[in-house]
């Protein structure tokens, strides 16, 4: 089924992660603008849907996500990720419950998986897990006004499902590793709405007829980027951990335990450090080039000094997650790279054959510590005066 939004003037089918909606409607610029602005929404038709029945529903998911939830009420959101053994992001999950099932929306490649684990968990528990992909989509704004003027949110137990982004408030029982002063997420107010799949085409009616304006995947992007908002299609890779990406911000409780890599967010936050941090890169422009995902970053070993003609060593220090053209900033980009690397070091990007210098903005600090400060023993045998 073609999504109704590709068949609007100028609509450019987005690629890679995004791909199946509209990446721009042929001025993503100007798009950006108007979704700042809360005047226009953007088709996450791509996204999947997963619904929890039952009475057993919220206490079930509790136990096994990183996020309170036992008793998120309804028409309330939370964001929760679900964790491997060891700590690594599997599954994130943007979560509103409304009295009768609580619905995550997830991306879309994720709906099955997460689907198919949470149905292998059920043992005797009143609960009954279902992919309404197929059924329900999800449009987004940064305000409800804009989606309001697109098509009402669906309420099929008489709650809104208006999933209403925490980032900017923060989780009450998070950590934040990035400091909040200055910080974007202040103006981040983004609304995700689970709407019925046929609404889709009432929505890209509203928006040929005027009534609100769309903006392609691309401009919602470039805004999460500079929001500094980790999101899992990009900036999650194997050994991902929330500390990594400031996730603690807004998807874990640490007022609750016993979930599956709930020993690593722990043992990192209190004694140690995230292995690998998350910043914003600026990108020097001058040669056009947007770095992909995946694209390496370096830095030049300046000790020991090159020889006499030779070129400085160049050094793999982390990976580009996620990069976009902002209306305002220039080119942007997410990565990830290691804790060791200084805050003031200028790296380059290595795209396409051309190197692109970038300078970082922290959002998790170089210098970011354990939450409690464990003085270090004595060494055994060691006398001391």
């Amino acid at each position: 089924m073609t999504d109704p939004f590709l068949s609007l003037p100028g609509a450019v089918v987005a690629e890679g992660v995004d791909a199946g909606v509209p990446g721009h409607y042929g001025e993503p610029m100007r798009e950006q603008r108007a979704l700042e602005r809360g005047q226009a929404v953007v088709d996450l038709g791509d996204r999947g849907i997963v619904t929890v029945a039952g009475p057993d529903r919220l206490s079930w998911l509790h136990s096994m996500a990183s996020q309170a939830l036992d008793r998120l009420a309804p028409g309330d959101s939370a964001e929760a990720l679900f964790l491997d053994a060891n700590g690594h992001i599997e599954h994130v999950a943007h979560v509103i419950d409304d009295g009768e099932r609580s619905w995550l929306v997830v991306e879309g490649d994720e709906a099955a998986a997460l689907a198919a684990f949470l149905d292998r968990m059920r043992f005797m528990l009143r609960v009954e897990v279902a992919d309404v992909s197929a059924e329900f989509a999800v449009l987004a704004a940064l305000s409800s006004e804009a989606l309001d003027a697109a098509v009402p949110a669906a309420a099929p137990a008489g709650v809104a499902l208006d999933w209403r982004d925490p980032w900017a408030a923060g989780s009450p029982g998070g950590h934040r590793y990035a400091p909040e002063a200055g910080h974007p997420a202040a103006s981040w107010t983004w609304v995700e709405r689970i709407v019925p799949r046929a609404a889709l085409a009432d929505a890209a009616a509203a928006v040929a007829a005027g009534r609100v304006a769309a903006a392609g995947s691309l401009a919602a992007e470039a805004l999460c980027i500079a929001a500094w908002r980790p999101r899992r299609a990009t900036e999650v890779d194997e050994k991902a951990i929330p500390h990594e990406l400031d996730w603690l911000r807004s998807a874990v409780d640490l007022g609750k335990g016993c979930y599956k890599g709930q020993e690593t967010v722990a043992k990192v936050l209190n004694l140690g450090r995230p292995p690998r941090r998350l910043v914003l890169l600026h990108l020097d422009g001058s040669d056009t080039v947007l770095p992909a995902a995946g694209d390496e970053v370096v830095a030049l070993k300046v000790r020991p000094e090159p020889a006499e003609g030779e070129a400085p060593e160049r050094r793999p220090v982390g990976r580009i997650t996620s990069s976009a053209m902002h209306y305002e900033l220039g080119p942007i980009a997410l990565a990830v790279v290691k804790r060791a690397v200084p805050a003031d070091l200028e790296l380059i990007v290595e795209s396409h054959g051309i190197d692109v210098a970038a300078a970082q903005v922290e959002i998790v600090p170089a210098d970011a510590r354990s939450a409690i400060d464990v003085p270090r023993l004595p060494r055994l045998g060691v006398r001391r005066p």
